[in-house]
């Protein structure tokens, strides 16, 4: 609000100041945007790097994923899971199938090995009969296995001869 100074008859003004109402929201626009990303992203862990892979189907009825981030949180299906909810997830998702009975592990390759083994016997334990470990195909490499889809090389790139399994004897 501003007043006249002077001894002048002039009416007070009644006029808002936005200057706090835009600081408040600027700094709500910030927190959105920085937060935003994270809730939508799911879950991220860099696994380990293989040559020779072979995709893993992707059926969103049939397979499950369970994924350990690089900070040891747990995901089944890109969702978060506190660890003593998954034994009882998993047996209620597993005891109703006859077959298929795999899971797809996605483990950051920086984690304790300790912590891997512990959910492959957590999910063994609860109705798992196989457990599919999931890693990335390493950089400018080609995998020779039969079916693979992602079988190709970067432009101007060339594929390194393949090993036959054992190493070169």
């Amino acid at each position: 609000m501003s007043m006249s100074a002077g001894g002048s008859s002039a009416s007070v003004q009644a006029t808002p100041n936005v200057t706090p109402m835009i600081d408040v929201m600027l700094v709500l626009l910030i927190i959105f945007m920085v937060v935003t990303p994270m809730l939508l992203s799911g879950f991220t862990a860099e696994p380990p790097i293989a040559i020779n892979l072979k995709d893993h189907p992707e059926d969103d009825q049939l397979d499950q994923v369970l994924g350990i981030d690089s900070k040891g949180r747990y995901y089944l299906n890109k969702i978060e899971i506190p660890y003593e909810n998954i034994g009882p997830k998993l047996k209620q998702i597993y005891d109703a199938r006859t077959e298929d009975k795999i899971v797809y592990l996605k483990a950051d390759s920086k984690l304790d090995y300790e912590k891997v083994l512990d959910i492959m016997d957590l999910a063994a334990k609860n109705g798992v009969r196989m457990v599919a470990l999931i890693s990335d195909q390493k950089p400018n490499t080609v995998s020779s296995v039969p079916g693979d889809t992602k079988a190709t090389l970067p432009p101007g790139a060339t594929a390194p001869p393949a090993t036959p399994p054992g190493g070169n004897h």
